[in-house]
């Protein structure tokens, strides 16, 4: 695979977070499903204030994104790793292993089960059906986080990207990553701002259709994938 459509399937798994995070936020009880450290600042807010609802919801995002990057990295490291070097930092490479593709058919199948989770509660508010949506996306964007550690592009997770963030300022300031790597981190930043203003957009002129958003994005960088990627690779 060449190293430019690998990150452009990063890129769209970026943009996938973002749209994640918009839905589970907006129609989720006030929670974060990929990005964790968000979530953990929630929770913390949630304890603070007395409110144990949005406190337990917090836990349940942390614990599913947590059993998703167990259950990711348990498959990815399954395999052995890809030979030789690559652009994108130490220990990249422009190949993408099967087993990531692997990573993401299971993601894939999670957001499945949280559009048909979605559809089925409509604008009903059932605490326990919401809990398990939480924990269907929170599980989905965890074994996407494992998928993209298991590609190792220097700097890019898909679901966090404060590290990122610092690591792209630090950069111009100092010179000190090529302009290709800062580029890469600046377009990372930039789509997870895309997937999450289309998540919201889609939420709010179509509710039900916002969680599809995430899913086809996925969906799109599964099939790519598959294409370009064989078994043992």
């Amino acid at each position: 695979m060449r190293p430019r459509v690998r990150d452009a399937l990063l890129l769209t798994l970026t943009a996938a977070a973002g749209s994640v995070d918009a839905v589970s936020y907006l129609g989720l009880g006030r929670v974060f499903t990929a990005n964790m450290t968000g979530n953990l600042v929630l929770l913390g807010i949630a304890i603070g204030q007395g409110q144990l609802a949005g406190s337990i919801r917090a836990v349940i995002a942390f614990a599913g994104f947590v059993i998703g990057v167990l259950l990711g990295v348990r498959l990815t490291d399954g395999f052995p790793s890809p030979s030789g070097g690559g652009e994108g930092g130490a220990g990249a490479t422009p190949r993408w292993p099967h087993s990531v593709t692997l990573a993401l058919l299971a993601e894939v199948g999670l957001l499945l089960g949280l559009v048909a989770g979605w559809e089925i509660i409509g604008d009903r508010t059932a605490p326990v059906a919401i809990d398990i949506l939480i924990a269907l996306s929170a599980s989905a964007m965890g074994m996407q986080t494992a998928a993209a550690r298991r590609i190792g592009v220097a700097g890019v997770t898909t679901t966090f990207v404060t590290g990122m963030l610092t690591g792209l300022i630090a950069a111009l300031v100092t010179g000190g990553s090529g302009r290709r790597q800062a580029t890469l981190w600046a377009a990372t930043l930039a789509c997870l701002l895309i997937g999450a203003a289309a998540g919201a957009a889609v939420f709010t002129i179509w509710r039900p259709g916002a969680p599809v958003v995430a899913l086809l994005l996925v969906g799109s960088v599964l099939a790519v994938s598959t294409g370009s990627t064989r078994p043992g690779a």
